[in-house]
């Protein structure tokens, strides 16, 4: 199951403003920002969705990669690290190892690798262990 996708934009906060608008009349909202700061890569990103929980990203290159980024949930931190394991050794490149990301928030467990094409793929637990 996937649980978050997220699109490179031109412009984080032009992007922002157009999906506030665009995705209102579908209950979905601004749930999210994350600041240079906060990020990894060190760009700005904007996450949208439902219930609290953002599921649709729009940010920086430096934030979300060239072009996609596909997270999928994973039931337990082991997961996340079979699937880091996984991805290298068919072929994958490091962007990131298993471990936390609490800036996300406390809970946050991810694993990054960027596949044959170079698109960000991540591994997600939201459980405590």
């Amino acid at each position: 199951m996937l649980d978050h996708v997220g699109v490179a934009v031109a412009d984080a906060e032009r992007s922002r403003r157009f999906y506030e608008q665009a995705l209102a009349p579908l209950g979905i909202v601004l749930i999210m920002s994350v600041t240079p700061e906060q990020t990894e890569s060190g760009g700005r990103a904007h996450g949208f969705g439902s219930d609290g929980k953002p599921y649709f990203w729009v940010g920086d290159n430096e934030a979300v990669g060239e072009g996609t980024h596909v997270a999928f949930a994973a039931s337990t931190r082991a997961e996340v690290r079979a699937f880091h394991q996984a991805a290298l050794a068919a072929g994958g490149r490091d962007n990131g190892a298993p471990g936390l990301r609490p800036h996300y928030h406390p809970d946050y467990y991810g694993a990054f690798v960027l596949d044959p094409d170079g698109i960000n793929v991540e591994a997600v637990c939201h459980r405590a262990e």
